[in-house]
């Protein structure tokens, strides 16, 4: 195998794939990328064993076809620490990768491509088309509320729901639950009822896909029994898919929520913000209390330290008083993206319903916390 590319073509393709490349792996050609030429064709691929990311670029000039694996992260080091426009002149010799380039020269150890575990091809259930940047959207919007290392594994990714031309993601950890919808282009072809198709995509999946995909063009997905894929012009991402049942999220949506509270959001964020530094670092509450147009956030710790913001807001109902994890209510303020924000209330004992004034395509919900 033998191929001359320039710093820049090289790096793209293996900063895409070597992010889910882990450095201590059971299996030694995990750690490893697999390089396979096809004249000016070369594609890098990197796997976990539950994601697989591909990547493709064309060489100026074909070279000698072949396959082989190399050391992810020095590979990319290597790549990283040569000077802008750089050539690398890339053979194999005695079971060796040999780098050249300039007057460095750098000699990597290999293992067999035949090694390196694929990811088995399947027949999707159905398949669909969205423009990268909604995607981007969708994941952003909803990420920060996927649980971390939950028992209940099923909550440590995030659900994908097609249903008709509208994907719905939807994450929880069980104390909070973001949802946001977005439009597709479902492909004519797919098989099966008009009823709506669940995917669970596990965290890492998530984070690793959010990383590859950009602003512009679209992409193609797939959403197999175990395995969704995920197609672009220059990668082709797999994952595998949580086998369980998420739980039905639309019974923790509330309902009935009849005092509206609005209000500017950077002004509540910055509001919410200032208070969250004295309130107690391990649960993280404070007390909303609202009467008229005045709402009043206090926080306190164990250290008699106190904080309180008063803030005037739009506010339909009468007298209230709640607690919220304060974490929670800045992360929402986070990803919203309008001027204005509209908490839906019913009582101190129920969960807040928060959206964007001008956009209800997310929408996000937050246990109340008693204090």
């Amino acid at each position: 195998m033998k191929f001359t590319a320039s710093r820049e073509t090289l790096l793209k393709p293996l900063q895409l794939v070597a992010g889910i490349v882990e450095r201590r792996q059971t299996l030694p050609v995990l750690s490893n990328v697999l390089l396979v030429l096809n004249e000016q064709e070369l594609s890098v691929t990197g796997t976990d064993l539950e994601v697989e990311i591909r990547s493709q670029v064309q060489l100026e000039a074909a070279g000698e076809s072949g396959e082989i694996t190399v050391p992810a992260r020095k590979f990319v080091d290597i790549c990283r620490s040569l000077p802008d426009g750089a050539e690398i002149k890339f053979s194999t010799e005695d079971g060796r990768a040999i780098l050249r380039s300039g007057r460095s020269r750098f000699a990597l150890s290999t293992l067999p491509a035949n090694e390196f575990p694929s990811v088995e091809e399947q027949s999707g259930r159905m398949s669909f088309t969205v423009a990268q940047q909604k995607l981007k959207q969708l994941i952003d919007k909803t990420a920060f509320a996927m649980a971390q290392q939950d028992v209940r594994y099923y909550l440590n990714g995030m659900l994908w729901e097609v249903s008709g031309n509208r994907l719905r993601v939807v994450a929880t950890d069980g104390h909070r639950l973001a949802m946001s919808d977005g439009d597709i282009q479902v492909n004519p072809n797919n098989v099966g009822d008009d009823k709506a198709e669940q995917s669970i995509l596990p965290r890492k999946g998530v984070v690793e896909l959010a990383r590859l995909l950009s602003d512009e063009g679209e992409v193609n997905v797939v959403m197999g029994t175990n395995h969704a894929r995920i197609e672009g012009e220059d990668f082709r991402f797999t994952s595998k898919l949580v086998d369980g049942a998420y739980p039905d999220y639309e019974r923790v949506l509330p309902k009935g929520g009849t005092q509206i509270l609005e209000g500017e959001r950077d002004g509540l964020k910055q509001a919410f913000q200032r208070a969250s530094i004295l309130s107690n670092e391990k649960y993280r509450g404070v007390r909303m209390q609202l009467e008229g147009d005045q709402l009043t956030i206090m926080a306190n710790n164990p250290e008699q330290e106190t904080a309180e913001e008063e803030i005037t807001v739009d506010y339909n109902g009468g007298t209230l008083e709640l607690g919220f994890n304060v974490n929670y209510i800045i992360d929402v303020l986070n990803v919203l993206g309008g001027d204005k924000v509209r908490f839906t209330l019913s009582d101190a004992n129920s969960s807040a319903l928060m959206d964007d004034h001008s956009d209800d395509s997310s929408v996000y919900v937050i246990m109340p916390m008693r204090l």
